[in-house]
């Protein structure tokens, strides 16, 4: 943070005229979210919760997220098409965890049936925080990767305008000019504009499969409104819908409500509770039986699950995916944070002998997605005790705990008192990609995201209540 701004945190006189300016901009660009108690209707919005001010992170580390990210779509796909790495690596978490359990059988049985889809659109966002070393080294490190729902595309489209806007007023000129442009809701959209055209039908839909509370809606209307811009339609229904009026034809395309359906864009279907009955699991089949393009397909689901990411880490194996590219491997391993398996054996047993005695050093993630999972310090303890000699501690791997640097901020919630609080930062890099058939026909890092939260937090994102949206001041 430059020392202007430090200086502007601690005049508590015009930091108060900030606060209604600031959350005013952000109610005229559109960075909403509906509240709590009206979740479904557009009639009583608030402004999505924000930094007062953009946080410093260092150029170089920026740069070196998003030039990776083409790399990450790249090991994504691959992933995603080797079924021989997806059924070994899943193999012992799927006897203790029911969901991946569940995903994989469907995955399963698509590939015993063939693939219908012959064409494949990621949109997924990778994650980091930045490491400081005991020898005062900054570098990047990757939390994980999101190959589901990746959310906040659209309203980190919003946000640096609001950044900006707060700079000038407090006489910041310098600052405003190191917040870039970011948009990343046309950049997602246009991946799947680009799956919809390979389609080829101009009367075929994109089908948003969203949860039945909308709070983040808006975050979803910024990518619907810009394929609505390129003159593609897009409907918005729930599990419920597609169990009521969904089918396949002959050919397997999947209709819904008489609307023949291209693309299946999940903003749910990635937690346990989205699946509320059989229904929604025999939904899920049916769509990814279908010709319809799913994003993600079940076996691109499955390559962001934990357990694949701390596979990929182990040596030798991103030069199985890339065997002619150590450049490529170099840049991706570069970003890989310590990250250990849990797997009944001598491995798993010293994986969980080094966590117990320094549970501090490290984080405990189960194969959940959506924020707020992860487990930290005495409760490590306290699950390692209790399943050290299970076979259920294989549903968690165990990483490295990224060491960040706090920085001073204010976080701008509804109802939340106005102070400075001590903050950390979690940067993430959207990627986008199409394939069809074995070209890769898109691939692109499409724009970022910063969240922040107090550092008094170990984890939770914004949707979680915990984080809020920021941007990258570049230093």
């Amino acid at each position: 943070m430059s020392v202007k701004l430090e200086d502007t945190l601690k005049d508590e006189n015009l930091i108060k005229r900030l606060e209604e300016i600031a959350k005013d901009t952000a109610l005229l660009h559109g960075v909403l979210m509906r509240t709590k108690d009206t979740p479904n209707s557009p009639e009583v919005v608030s402004y999505a919760p924000f930094t007062l001010f953009p946080t410093s992170v260092p150029a170089a580390l920026f740069h070196q997220a998003l030039a990776v990210q083409t790399q990450f779509n790249r090991l994504v796909d691959r992933v995603s098409q080797n079924h021989s790495f997806l059924e070994d690596t899943l193999a012992s978490t799927i006897k203790v965890d029911d969901f991946t359990a569940r995903l994989f059988n469907i995955y399963k049985q698509v590939q015993q049936e063939g693939h219908a889809q012959k064409i494949v659109v990621g949109l997924n966002r990778s994650d980091y925080m930045l490491d400081h070393s005991p020898d005062g080294r900054t570098s990047l490190k990757q939390i994980e990767i999101n190959t589901i729902a990746a959310s906040f595309g659209g309203l980190a489209s919003r946000t640096p305008d609001v950044h900006r806007h707060i700079l000038k007023v407090a006489n910041l000129p310098d600052e405003c000019s190191l917040v870039l442009d970011n948009n990343p809701a046309a950049g997602l959209a246009k991946g799947l504009a680009k799956a919809w055209e390979l389609y080829g039908s101009k009367r075929a839909v994109v089908l948003f499969l969203v949860e039945n509370v909308q709070r983040n809606i808006y975050d979803h209307r910024y990518v619907e409104n810009e394929l609505w811009k390129r003159n593609i339609p897009v409907i918005r229904r729930q599990f419920e819908d597609v169990f009521r009026t969904g089918s396949l034809d002959e050919s397997k395309r999947l209709f819904v409500d008489g609307h023949e359906v291209a693309i299946v864009y999940f903003r749910n279907g990635y937690m346990p509770q989205n699946y509320t009955s059989e229904q929604s699991w025999e939904v899920r089949l049916m769509m990814e039986r279908s010709v319809a393009v799913k994003c993600p397909d079940i076996s691109t689901h499955l390559a962001g699950t934990k357990e694949v990411q701390q596979e990929l880490a182990r040596p030798g194996v991103l030069e199985c995916f890339f065997p002619d590219e150590p450049e490529t491997v170099s840049q991706i391993r570069a970003t890989f944070a310590g990250l250990y398996t849990l797997d009944m054996g001598e491995e798993g047993d010293n994986t969980v002998a080094m966590a117990l005695a320094n549970p501090d050093q490290y984080v405990l993630k189960p194969q959940r997605e959506g924020g707020g999972n992860n487990i930290y310090g005495s409760e490590i303890c306290e699950v390692l005790e209790k399943l050290k000699n299970s076979s259920e501690r294989t549903a968690y791997i165990l990483m490295d705990k990224i060491q960040p640097v706090p920085v001073q901020n204010i976080l701008l919630r509804p109802g939340a008192p106005l102070k400075v609080s001590s903050c950390l930062s979690e940067l993430g890099a959207f990627g986008a990609y199409v394939r069809k058939g074995s070209e890769l026909v898109l691939n692109e890092c499409v724009g970022h995201l910063l969240r922040t939260k107090s550092s008094e937090h170990a984890d939770g994102g914004v949707a979680a209540g915990v984080a809020v949206l920021d941007n990258p001041l570049l230093v």
